[in-house]
């Protein structure tokens, strides 16, 4: 990471502990009061994580600040997101991902779309470890900080009181790195996880038409916020317009998707194909 934006980080994260100091919390009560995890509000005082938007919003209400030193935050964030960020793409634990994570972790409706890797939420250790490898200037070092990120945050599929919502083409289930031993893996990974009472998996078969050409895959966090993802980034939205505009598109891939014993027999059937494709490469 750039030291400016770990040194706008760190000003941001100060700011934030005057702030809670001088009104009389802890750093678990402000969490409480914030709706967010009290690590949360740890790593953002220490400048070890960049807060979306929302969550930051959520921390000056519960502090009861005036719009002025509002704005001040929201002035601080704004800078740290502008900053130069020199560290890999890979790296899923500060800046960007550590947002993505709160967003993630405080919405009780997750619904994520994806039309080429599977969802961050689905994915095994090992698919991540391949999906972490392939970002520019990834290193092993960060590479294993973003997989330890990514498996922590899948935690929050079974907690109570929350429903997450995957859609994902079958195309998904076709492009796979590693080995099919891997994808065998990562199939009864989703056999398993689609049958908890807090998920909804569908897949849209490669025999129904799409009803709007995905170009990437993105994730809604309650009516909030939306994660859009890129080639080699993510970024956290909270724009109404945009999230109005995903939100509809997310209804459109839903409806076009199978669920439930329809996706459980393209999920066997695809092991199948893949046992028999482990069987043809062994020698």
């Amino acid at each position: 990471m750039g030291s400016e934006r770990r040194e706008l980080m760190k000003a941001l994260g100060a700011r934030l502990r005057v702030l809670r100091t001088q009104a009389g919390l802890t750093g678990a009560a402000l969490a409480q009061r914030g709706g967010v995890g009290q690590p949360t509000v740890s790593k953002v005082e220490t400048g070890r994580m960049v807060p979306s938007p929302d969550v930051l919003d959520r921390l000056a209400r519960a502090l009861g600040l005036d719009e002025s030193t509002s704005r001040e935050l929201r002035d601080l964030l704004a800078a740290v997101m502008a900053a130069t960020d020199s560290g890999s793409a890979a790296d899923d634990s500060t800046g960007t991902g550590a947002a993505v994570d709160e967003a993630v972790r405080s919405a009780r409706l997750v619904r994520s779309f994806q039309c080429v890797v599977l969802p961050a939420m689905l994915q095994s250790a090992e698919y991540a470890r391949h999906v972490f490898e392939s970002a520019p200037g990834s290193t092993p070092e960060a590479v294993g900080r973003a997989v330890a990120a990514r498996v922590d945050r899948q935690s929050v599929l079974y907690e109570p009181g929350r429903e997450s919502v995957f859609v994902f083409t079958e195309a998904v289930l076709r492009t796979w790195p590693g080995t099919p031993a891997l994808m065998l893996a990562q199939l009864d990974r989703l056999l398993a996880v689609e049958s908890l009472s807090t998920v909804r998996l569908g897949v849209i078969p490669w025999r129904r038409p799409v009803p709007v050409l995905p170009r990437h895959g993105f994730t809604l966090c309650d009516q909030r916020a939306v994660v859009v993802e890129t080639f080699d980034s993510e970024r956290v939205s909270t724009d109404a317009e945009e999230l109005a505009a995903y939100q509809e598109t997310f209804a459109h891939f839903e409806r076009a998707a199978v669920f439930g014993s329809e996706v459980r027999e393209l999920l066997l059937l695809v092991m199948k194909e893949f046992r028999d494709l482990g069987d043809s490469l062994t020698p």
